[in-house]
């Protein structure tokens, strides 16, 4: 979406109050975010004197899936937020389930992006090649400080790179909630560095499925011990799956029980190895393209 189009977003709303925008506010169509495999619409959104840029993902706009059931990408969007909400971290913007100009859909809050804050690409030190201030690719066989390793990557004319991302805290945290959700698509491009040092995620129609699907760039931290706020969240989330609980309740709405209950092993075998997960061999480890 051209700059010149984009509405700034302000920051006086929160919480519930941001939700209610998003699901009752009056959705205008400003335009197509282009290079999406499904219709992802920019829009905005405004109820009772707000106004707030917004992307619209109508259900008609989904593109069939073979491993995943038709017209559920909405759903699981909005299970995403609900899960990231249950954390605690604020991984990912408001969103909700609403009606639309092109029928029910996602409606979710549009985040403008921070400018980077670290050098551009053909500043950086030599020998590192950023692909932006969290993802970058290395002429070394080590990562280098304040870099974490995801594996080596061919860049052309018989090279290979190692491809590494920040050794950064917000990273560590959604790393968490991918394994979580079984997130089956982590790329570069859905890390969202915003105003304030804030870091979203964006893009989770392809997860909950009942089968391991997670392919991220987050896998830095491999087999590694979590860390105790990871295993004080994990503890959280067990309480908010049981069934019953409002968490639960409120997935059951927006995914199958089968997932449910995938949901609720994965959460257990995380706090069970007490480490972040690693590759199973049998998906691929990382989506294409990665960035």
């Amino acid at each position: 979406m051209p700059a010149a189009e984009r509405i700034p977003a302000r920051s006086l709303l929160t919480g519930a109050a941001l939700r209610t925008l998003l699901a009752e506010g009056e959705l205008t169509v400003l335009g197509r975010v282009r290079g999406a495999s499904n219709a992802v619409l920019y829009c905005t959104v405004a109820h009772e004197g707000e106004e707030r840029p917004c992307v619209y993902k109508p259900v008609a706009g989904e593109q069939p899936l073979w491993d995943f059931p038709d017209g559920t990408l909405a759903q699981r969007e909005v299970a995403a937020y609900e899960v990231s909400e249950a954390t605690g971290w604020e991984l990912v913007p408001p969103t909700v389930l609403r009606d639309g100009p092109l029928g029910p859909g996602m409606c979710q809050l549009w985040i403008e992006a921070d400018e980077p804050a670290g050098p551009a690409p053909e500043t950086a030190a030599a020998g590192v090649h950023l692909l932006s201030p969290l993802l970058a690719l290395v002429e070394d066989e080590e990562p280098g400080e304040g870099w974490k390793a995801v594996g080596f990557a061919e860049v052309g004319e018989g090279r290979t790179a190692l491809l590494v991302h920040a050794d950064d805290p917000r990273l560590r945290r959604l790393a968490v909630l991918d394994a979580v959700i079984n997130n089956g698509d982590r790329k570069g491009g859905h890390l969202l560095p915003a105003p304030g040092g804030r870091l979203y995620g964006i893009d989770h129609g392809v997860t909950f499925n009942a089968d391991d699907k997670l392919r991220t760039l987050l896998w830095g931290w491999a087999g590694e011990p979590l860390d105790a706020e990871a295993v004080e969240v994990l503890g959280r989330l067990t309480a908010g799956l049981a069934p019953g609980a409002p968490l639960a309740t409120r997935l059951a709405e927006l995914i199958t029980a089968v997932e449910l209950d995938a949901l609720r092993g994965r959460v257990a075998r995380l706090r069970e190895s007490g480490r972040y997960p690693q590759p199973g061999g049998e998906w691929p480890a990382i989506p294409w393209p990665p960035v």
